[in-house]
């Protein structure tokens, strides 16, 4: 397309909601009649949450930018700039060839023994067997089990908000969306999360299928992860959230910088009746196309327990499955292997260092 207009469209969002709907939904947070002591207490909150929300106040506690962005004299969120300089901390640590080889293991199931389902995940089951094989071969296995979000207090992660269709360099990196206190979309898990990835060296992700895809606590940190693919580690140059700004900037020349780039993948999807084999393939090219590269042949699996059995007994038929459960050992294995030749330089990359025709 010559010559492109970078015109930005609006129209869509409705607008702020009355103060009557925003003080109904504000309100329905304190439902247990436990808090009917405190109404009066609870009155002024909703006064000062409104305020917030009526002038926009997403963050509230700003710092100067200071030296090393485009722009240092620029106010930027307290929380965003911790958690980017936590990142830079952690990738100098990643990338010190003394440092122990460190590998996140993701549980991607929603369901645990805490909550609703009474039970723990066979996902988690297999994590487990990820985490010993690991640590028996010396390597620092940290866990990520994204079932917390189902049991935990405010354990959240919030939507993508899909920056990056508006302009590359507008979706941040770490993600500068959240917290945003004037929607009171806060205690967001993402900081935490994008700190686990970058410290570690390998990651094995291990998911259920939940209707031929993977589950939606699995596919909110995926979605939330598109800025470690290409994002912008420098709110100041599109001035926080200027849209306008941002499209000129991609379109000036952006080079998609892959920040998790380099690190080594393993993969078990597993299933009852259908759909395992494209969730596995769905999560192998996200990984690559992250710039990630597999561990080995035997670190991508897929399997199913209990093929069309009881969902009552699939505990039972994965402590039948010796094989199943030595497959698992496996890619751990693989990755075990894999990264002392990728620490040293010796893992071919996704890309085989040829530049991309069609960055994005």
């Amino acid at each position: 397309m010559a010559n492109p207009k970078l015109d930005v469209r609006t129209g869509q969002y409705s607008g702020k909601l009355p103060r009557d709907t925003f003080r109904l939904r504000f309100m329905r947070r304190f439902y247990d009649p436990a808090f009917k002591s405190e109404t009066e207490a609870l009155e002024r909150l909703e006064a000062i949450a409104w305020d917030a929300y009526e002038n926009g106040r997403k963050a509230p506690d700003t710092v100067k930018a200071g030296s090393g962005y485009a722009d240092p004299d620029y106010d930027l969120s307290v929380e965003w700039k911790d958690a980017r300089d936590r990142l830079a901390r952690a990738a100098l640590v990643q990338r010190d060839p003394e440092t122990r080889s460190r590998v996140l293991v993701v549980n991607g199931a929603a369901r645990n023994d805490g909550t609703c389902p009474g039970e723990v995940s066979k996902t988690w089951r297999l994590s487990e067997i990820v985490r010993d094989e690991l640590e028996s071969a010396s390597v620092q296995a940290d866990m990520l089990d994204l079932s917390r979000l189902t049991s935990e207090y405010q354990y959240l992660i919030h939507p993508c908000k899909g920056c990056v269709s508006t302009a590359m360099p507008l979706c941040h990196w770490p993600c500068s969306c959240y917290p945003n206190h004037s929607l009171a979309q806060d205690n967001d898990a993402m900081n935490d999360i994008y700190e686990q990835w970058m410290a570690a060296h390998g990651v094995i992700l291990l998911a259920p299928t939940y209707w031929y895809q993977s589950p939606s606590v699995l596919k909110l940190m995926i979605d939330r992860l598109v800025c470690a693919d290409g994002g912008n580690p420098d709110p100041t140059t599109t001035s926080g959230k200027d849209a306008r700004k941002a499209k000129q900037i991609e379109m000036d020349g952006w080079p998609f910088p892959k920040h998790l780039a380099g690190r080594a993948y393993g993969v078990v999807v597993h299933g009852d009746v259908a759909g395992i084999e494209g969730q596995r393939r769905a999560l192998c090219d996200w990984l690559e196309w992250m710039g990630l590269v597999d561990a080995g042949a035997s670190s991508k699996l897929d399997r199913y327990i209990g093929y069309y059995k009881p969902y009552a007994t699939s505990h039972a038929e994965l402590d039948e499955d010796s094989a199943l459960q030595e497959e698992v050992r496996n890619v751990a294995k693989a990755m075990v292997l894999c990264l002392p030749r990728l620490r040293a330089g010796e893992w071919p990359a996704v890309d085989q260092g040829l530049p991309s025709p069609r960055p994005k």
